[in-house]
């Protein structure tokens, strides 16, 4: 398996989760996140915003679907512009089920 971290635009939400689901890949986590990347975040006028807002994804996903769940998300996320976001993609080694206690 899998484990899938992306980090978005606030705005692009809906895109992205409406392009996993066509994927056929509908469980997902999401909260809210303040980050910044290499640019240090944004500077409008005279004011500086070091932390900007985003939204981080978490997806568990059998190993061959990864390659459909990572270009989902960078066609919906992908605005062209710096702060579109980043995409982490990391081996699971085990699942666990909190209700049954079983081992996915």
């Amino acid at each position: 398996m899998k484990l899938i971290k992306a980090v978005i635009r606030p705005e692009k939400e809906t895109e992205v989760i409406h392009g996993l689901e066509a994927a056929g890949l509908s469980a997902l986590t999401k909260w809210d996140v303040l980050g910044r990347g290499r640019q240090r975040g944004i500077q409008m006028g005279g004011t500086v915003y070091g932390e900007l807002s985003k939204l981080c994804l978490m997806v568990v996903v059998e190993d061959d679907e990864a390659p459909t769940a990572v270009e989902a998300i960078m066609t919906a996320a992908r605005t062209g512009h710096p702060g579109d976001g980043r995409i982490f993609l990391s081996d699971v080694k085990a699942a666990y089920t909190i209700r049954t206690g079983k081992c996915d």
